[in-house]
């Protein structure tokens, strides 16, 4: 009996003439008639090495999607089990859920939310539990980075540092039994940070550090005239007794500090004003100076730092993964055929590296890339995997609509529906009806007095609007189809009102009054007419396009937010209560005061006492607050009353640190819509609402190959969808079938347009330096009797 794997079984008559799909793996190609037991040992140990190179291409090509440095790729065979194990979402919902666990202690410590506190022995337990889980995640780490790569990865050393100190203070707290001043609890948040899921995090917060040395200089500018104009201040207005503003130096400084957010404007300058008028031009110029020249000279500066590091950072990804797609093409190719990835290569790569991909996606993914029309997928090629591979593949329709194939007068009555619910007529009727709604809802809104807002009966204009927007969801769903609707955003949009306007009936028809919130989304339909303006839809666009990056900036922003929350509350947890602050300028605001006028007991409250930092939560709103910079001086004045003029600093850097947040946060709007714009401008013409589309067109023999060659290597598990196609075909009686392949547009693509002209020359740019610095190896191919086990073998050469 011969020897021969599935490849091989490969009749030479099929749709894929290249050798690489039907033929033998090549490691035997050379071999002079073996024994029949030394042919299937080749054939094993060929296939067992042909999987590691798979595996290790997927690696890169993930390392290159993730932004990973290729210095922490896998060495040997002992580090990739440590790898896979540490690059699993079970591994990844571990740390998160560890990190977690460790913020919400707060909640539970000294000083504890009430209705959370915990027992020291319990919450300390909690935290040695999560900390030793902290440690097998870092030894798995470390086995897979090795000890050298491992001390060289500055964040991981940072999370060792941070996990050490707090393992003591954990024991500590845990042997004493009683807390201890724990300002290190702010760096629980580096935990956070480490997470997979929080890349996008990591990514701002690496892009503040980057803006920061522009924003300092300005910075340093800003306060550079803050000391002038308070040194000439308190020369100015000291002598007068009344103004207790510029009494002292520090008192100046303070003072233009918090002028500077104009919140205690115009306060400030009324005691000196009143003694003089003339006094005024001290303030107007300080204003025109520092809050309407350098603060915007700051976002200016910030802005153009912020576009010019998104730049680079797209150039540096975009590299990045070029790399990652040679590295892998170099493990995917053979000596024998080193132009380009066969099929077969190319689907045990998706095998690892998108293991939930179907054989006909797989596929079709194949067909995409190969532009050529060739076997073989060529380096050319293969560059666009990253923007192919995340395509969603659907057969396209065979008829235009849905109700195609049904009776012709259903069709008529259908497609008269159809044509409209397109029709501008329809359209701009049912923007009439939302506008007369709107406005209904104002109306009414005005004429309610104070007290039940909501009636027990069911107001009739509520029924003919509900009416209206429902005819119109059942002529669309009709008329368009299920899918066709639901397939734009902004139908899923209309439908989602409508059927929170329904509850809002069911709840008022009903008296449910736990759900008559619902009721008060009604204007939300208004948000419709904001599609007749194209500019308007522009500035929706890029609204819903930021979403993802405005939730990372949050994230990142509650992160600082949680850091002070710990100073403060190891500082301050307690200094501010009811009648607290009375030797203080701002003691009114936290005065709480019973007094009897006349028959009535009169209680005079100043409730800037509930703004303190006696647990986690307190503290997050006083943050907030401050961020707000509405009266925060208030909330700065009464604490610093209760401690020390040094707990002025506290909330000086906090409202530093909050700006530079706040003016990233400002320039990536800025940028995102600018860019945006210019890119509608620069493609007119592009349907960029559309998103990526891409249109391949299989023939019935190819599909009949490909289940052929699926039965051979793999059974019959793979080939349902494939059969489906087929069975199709013979329906409709179709020799070839054409499938669509959609994905969003995120904003690479729209800097791949943007940057076409500069993006060739960076290719050239990167590729010089590779020549310089990395002469191209031979393939590291399977197919080769001398490959050796990746734990043995020599890994692609990378430029880091």
């Amino acid at each position: 009996m011969l020897c021969c794997t599935e490849w091989e079984c490969w009749s030479p008559g099929s749709i894929i003439p290249d050798a690489s799909y039907g033929g033998s793996y090549d490691v035997i190609n050379d071999a002079s008639s073996p024994a029949a037991g030394d042919c299937c040992a080749q054939q094993s140990s060929a296939r067992h090495n042909w999987e590691m190179n798979y595996q290790e291409a997927a690696i890169y090509l993930q390392e290159g999607e993730n932004n990973d440095k290729f210095f922490t790729h896998p060495k040997n065979a002992k580090a990739l089990a440590a790898y896979l194990f540490a690059h699993n979402h079970l591994f990844y919902l571990m740390e998160l859920s560890t990190a977690l666990l460790l913020l919400l202690l707060s909640l539970c410590e000294a000083p504890a939310v009430p209705m959370l506190r915990l027992g020291i022995f319990v919450h300390a337990t909690l935290e040695l539990f999560a900390l030793v889980v902290v440690v097998f995640e870092l030894s798995m780490k470390m086995r897979w980075l090795g000890f050298q790569t491992f001390i060289r990865h500055r964040r991981t050393m940072v999370k060792t540092c941070v996990l050490f100190v707090q393992f003591i203070e954990a024991i500590v707290v845990l042997v004493r039994q009683t807390s201890h001043v724990r300002i290190t609890r702010a760096l629980r948040c580096i935990f956070l940070v480490d997470c997979r899921y929080c890349g996008a995090v990591r990514r701002n917060l690496r892009q503040i550090f980057q803006s920061l040395p522009p924003f300092i200089d300005i910075l340093l500018l800003l306060l550079f005239f803050m000391v002038i104009f308070a040194i000439l201040g308190f020369y100015l207005f000291s002598p007068n007794h009344s103004d207790p503003y510029f009494n002292t130096l520090e008192n100046s400084l303070v003072n233009l500090f918090v002028l500077l957010t104009t919140s205690n404007f115009p306060d400030v300058m009324m005691p000196s004003y009143a003694r003089n008028p003339w006094s005024c031009v001290f303030f107007i110029v300080y204003l025109s100076i520092e809050l309407y020249f350098i603060m915007n000279l700051l976002l200016a500066v910030v802005f153009d730092t912020f576009n010019d590091i998104e730049k680079r950072k797209f150039k540096s990804l975009l590299l990045h993964k070029r790399t990652a797609i040679q590295h892998a093409y170099r493990l995917l190719i053979t000596k024998q055929r080193p132009s380009g990835i066969s099929f077969k290569h190319f689907e045990g790569l998706l095998r690892f590296y998108k293991p939930r991909m179907c054989a006909r996606e797989r596929y079709l993914t194949f067909k995409a890339l190969n532009q050529s029309n060739t076997p073989l997928v060529s380096l050319k090629d293969f560059y666009n995997f990253y923007e192919v591979v995340g395509l969603k593949w659907k057969a396209k329709r065979n008829r235009e609509h849905w109700f195609d194939d049904l009776p012709r007068t259903a069709f008529l009555i259908f497609k008269g529906i159809n044509i409209l619910v397109k029709s501008r007529m329809f359209q701009y009727t049912m923007y009439t009806v939302v506008a007369v709604n709107g406005i209904w809802i104002l109306v009414e809104t005005f004429m309610l007095q104070g007290g039940n807002f909501f009636s027990r009966n069911v107001p009739w204009s509520y029924i003919v609007f509900l009416t209206i927007y429902g005819v119109e969801l059942l002529l669309k769903t009709t008329g368009l189809g299920p899918v066709e609707y639901l397939s734009s955003g902004w139908n899923l949009f209309d439908f989602s009102v409508t059927l929170f306007a329904f509850l809002g009936l069911m709840a008022l028809a009903f008296n449910m009054e736990p759900f008559y919130f619902i009721v008060v989304l009604r204007p939300l339909q208004l948000l419709r007419l904001f599609k007749l303006k194209k500019r308007y839809r522009n500035v929706l666009d890029t609204m819903f396009e930021l979403f993802p990056r405005m939730a990372s900036l949050g994230l990142t922003l509650l992160i600082f937010y949680y850091c002070f929350a710990i100073v403060g509350m190891e500082f301050f947890a307690g200094v501010v209560y009811p009648n607290c602050c009375n030797t203080s300028t701002v003691a009114d605001a936290y005065r709480w005061v019973n007094h009897t006028v006349g028959n009535k007991t009169v209680v005079e409250e100043g409730y800037y006492y509930l703004n303190n930092f006696d647990n986690i939560l307190n503290s997050f709103v006083t943050l907030f607050e401050l961020t707000v910079v509405n009266d925060w001086y208030i909330i700065m004045e009464g604490v610093t009353s209760q401690t020390t003029h040094w707990s002025r600093l506290y909330f000086m850097i906090f409202y530093i640190v909050t700006m530079v947040v706040m003016t990233i946060i400002v320039a990536f709007i800025l940028d995102a819509f600018v860019f945006r714009m210019n890119y509608t401008r620069k493609n007119q013409d592009s349907e960029e609402d559309n998103g990526i589309v891409l249109e391949k067109e299989i023939s019935k023999e190819e599909v009949v190959g490909i289940i052929e060659l699926y039965k051979r290597i793999s059974g019959a598990s793979e080939t349902a969808q494939l059969q489906k196609i087929v069975l199709q075909m013979d329906k409709y009686g179709q020799m070839s079938t054409v499938f669509l392949g959609r994905r969003s547009r995120t904003k690479s693509d729209l800097s791949m347009k943007m940057y076409e002209e500069e993006i060739q020359e960076w290719y050239e740019e990167h590729s010089r330096k590779e020549e310089t610095q990395t002469p191209l190896q031979e393939p590291a191919s399977a197919s080769n009797s001398s490959v050796k086990p990746l734990s043995l073998r020599q890994r692609s050469q990378t430029v880091i």
